[in-house]
């Protein structure tokens, strides 16, 4: 249910918002290869510091989600566009993640990227594999065993990728 949400950019001063959901989706080691003691001073420094940008998406002032667009790599290859996506728990399956989708692969023409590039999507995440999916992206490739899961060990990745 994405009615009366509302999409919009976020700055440092703000992230502390996002950080009740953040720190736990980070520390269940099952879908970012961010560490599980990851801060949240070095949290909300890779998430806005430019050229990284974090926007949030909340509905009636509440923090359901949020998302950092930036390039994928600097220099020749800062035309592709980057993303990262979490949702909090009890906003799941709302539809939440896909209006994030949208609206980052919107943000992301508007500011002149040409692609967007998933670099490390867990292949046993398989509802994030499906939503990217069903939103243009294919798997390019996958590196065996590059994700050390919390519960189950050396576990696949994709690089998942769509031109915009």
């Amino acid at each position: 249910m994405t009615t009366g949400l509302v999409l919009r950019e976020i700055g440092a001063g703000e992230f502390a918002r996002v950080w009740p959901f953040f720190l736990p989706i980070v520390a269940a080691g099952d879908t970012y290869v961010y560490p599980l003691d990851l801060s949240l001073e070095q949290a909300r420094a890779m998430w806005t510091t430019p050229p990284a940008r974090c926007f949030v998406a909340e509905r009636d002032g509440e923090v359901l989600g949020c998302y950092r667009l930036a390039p994928n790599f600097p220099g020749l290859g800062d035309h592709v566009a980057n993303g990262s996506y979490m949702v909090a728990p009890e906003a799941r399956g709302q539809g939440i993640a896909s209006a994030m989708c949208e609206h980052s692969l919107e943000r992301a023409r508007q500011a002149g990227f040409t692609a967007m590039q998933f670099n490390c999507v867990v292949a046993s995440n398989t509802t994030a594999v499906r939503l990217w999916q069903r939103h243009g992206f294919r798997i390019v490739g996958t590196v065996p065993g590059a994700f050390r899961h919390a519960q189950l060990g050396p576990t696949d990745i994709y690089v998942m990728h769509r031109t915009l």
